[in-house]
């Protein structure tokens, strides 16, 4: 909390005093600037800052997701190396022998005036190890899917409780559990030599990422109180998310390929040390309850308006997450791809993610979230479609990364609008809310790769993607219904609920009955009509001028209402 100075004559700090009484108070001596007191005034000044806050859940996102892909392209390579020690990967020649011995030339027989060519023992042998490498990769998806998709299984499960414990005990602390638990997942992640081990720090990490992300959006939410600040300011979040997914993957290959395996973790959990530390001075973790009541999880999951956002979420993260685990390994077995290559394969992806939240968070606003997040959908189908065609590094370029724009279009529009739809359906406390946001993201991140290495092995690469594409194609239309959400008002009215009374419905007509102090009152905002003439609740035709008596089931009497 900032303290200010206020001045004998009423006026702030910084004016003069003009009038003819004298000024008995005289302002503060600043202290000089680098000393200790000077720091610790920029701290208090800055403490309770809305940027500032957007700016430590940004760096929360970023290493978080850092954390995520920055496994990919070292977990598929190290887990094959543990089980072929004398033999890894690397060490693999990407093309048969070209010099052969002459013993192991290649021979031509002839055989009934045809000559048959017989390869030499080098080649035969190349070829098979080829095979028999290409049939371990395919089983190894399996396996590395499982481990990526822990993570989200996990963070699945802890959402339904972080989010109401934010009701009760505020964002700080859940936001700094999860930057203590995700340190320890990453040092886990650097000394993990073994299967087990690795799942362990996957798994650990999804509660971090639970605790990070839903008290993160929850507090933007609650500081950014306007609808248009507040798309801003979670496109600008979600670009910490877009760079941690844009850094993660060529920063682990690189650092795997010419360090080693332990650094890039090593790193992170250095650099987590200091968010944690720029948390703990800054926001103060400690509880905060809130004033109002937040709205029941029940009612959150069961408002249509925000499963189909939310929807929009889980379909539009779904493809990226299978390609995670299976593009790489694809790569390597059809393209002979190198450590670097893996990882940098996803690196035009996260730049245009980037792009696409920072973009789309006003311009989501402007055109309508709705219209942004369905385009977006067609998109992400189409350049699916476009990935298994590509035979060489290069040609997963353009679909890469009009992949990646378009999760940014339906990230960036989806996450505010959830917040959108809590305020004019529900009540203005948004813990639950986002835990369902992000129940939806890891619905994506955890059916993706658990089933990418099945499908991979049942229908092939090919079809796995051309099935996530009609999905996305299939779900688009739905986002329509966003366009004008009905709102509380609106929502009590059609649901007939008023003061306990009896309401009658026929299309868009309700007549209504309340009771007033026992007396039964009724009023009808409109009178559907057959071949002119006025029908009630029950299909029952009314002359006009007539009396219609009305049981009300709450004061056991009955009610005339004059039409």
């Amino acid at each position: 909390m900032q303290a200010t100075v206020s001045e004998g004559n009423g006026q702030g700090p910084n004016s003069s005093s003009t009038g003819t009484g004298t000024n008995h108070c005289t302002s503060p001596k600043l202290p000089p600037p680098g000393s200790w007191a000077s720091l610790k005034n920029n701290v208090l000044r800055w403490r309770g800052s809305r940027k500032l806050v957007l700016v430590i859940v940004a760096i929360a996102l970023l290493l978080d997701n850092m954390l995520l892909t920055v496994v990919v392209p070292i977990i598929p390579e190290f887990l094959y190396d543990i089980r072929h020690p004398d033999a890894p990967l690397a060490s693999f020649p990407k093309t048969p022998p070209t010099t052969l011995s002459p013993c192991e030339k290649e021979s031509t027989t002839p055989y009934n005036g045809i000559d048959i060519t017989t390869q030499g023992y080098d080649n035969a042998s190349w070829y098979a190890e080829r095979e028999e490498r290409h049939k371990e990769l395919v089983e190894e998806t399996v396996e590395v899917g499982l481990m990526f998709a822990s993570k989200a299984f996990v963070q699945l499960l802890a959402n339904p409780i972080v989010g109401p414990l934010t009701h009760k005990i505020g964002y700080s602390i859940p936001m700094f559990a999860g930057f203590v638990i995700m340190f320890i997942s990453t040092l886990i992640f650097a000394f993990g030599r073994t299967y087990s081990v690795l799942f362990l720090a996957r798994a650990l990490q999804g509660i971090g990422s639970s605790c990070s992300s839903v008290s993160g959006m929850g507090m933007l939410a609650d500081r950014y109180t306007d609808d248009k600040e507040r798309g801003n300011a979670m496109g600008i979040a979600l670009g910490g998310l877009a760079l941690g997914v844009l850094i993660g993957p060529p920063f682990g290959g690189i650092m795997y390929e010419f360090v080693g395996k332990s650094a890039p973790f090593l790193v992170l959990s250095a650099l987590a040390l200091g968010d944690g530390l720029l948390q703990l001075i800054m926001l103060q973790p400690s509880v905060v309850i809130e004033e109002s009541d937040p709205p029941s999880l029940k009612a959150l999951v069961t408002d249509p308006y925000i499963i189909i956002a939310a929807g929009a979420i889980t379909f539009a993260n779904m493809g990226i997450a299978m390609l995670e685990p299976s593009l790489p390994i694809w790569m390597m077995d059809n393209m002979g791809a190198s450590r670097w290559e893996q990882g940098v394969t996803f690196l035009p992806a996260s730049i245009s993610y980037l792009i696409g939240t920072n973009l789309f968070g006003p311009l989501g606003h402007r055109i309508g979230r709705w219209l942004a997040a369905l385009l977006g959908l067609v998109i992400i189908g189409l350049c699916l479609l476009c990935i298994p065609m590509a035979t060489s590094i290069n040609h997963l370029i353009l679909p890469n990364a009009g992949l990646g724009f378009a999760i940014g279009m339906v990230d960036s529009c989806m996450m505010p609008e959830l917040g959108y739809l809590v305020d004019i359906r529900h009540s203005a406390v948004y813990g639950s809310v986002y835990a369902i946001g992000d129940v939806a993201f890891c619905l994506g991140f955890a059916i993706g790769p658990a089933l990418s290495g099945t499908l991979v092995n049942t229908i092939g690469f090919e079809w796995m993607l051309v099935g996530i594409s009609i999905l996305c194609f299939a779900y688009a239309p739905l986002l329509t219904f966003l366009r004008a959400p009905p709102t509380k008002e609106e929502k009590k009215v059609s649901n007939g609920i008023d003061n306990g009374g009896l309401t009658l419905e026929n299309g868009h007509s309700t007549a209504t009955t309340t009771t007033n102090g026992g007396q039964a009152v009724a009023s009808v905002t409109a009178q559907p009509t057959v071949n002119g003439k006025s029908v009630n609740g029950n299909g029952t035709t009314i002359e006009s001028s007539q009396e219609t008596s009305v049981p009300n089931p709450t004061a056991g009497e009955h009610c005339v209402t004059k039409l």
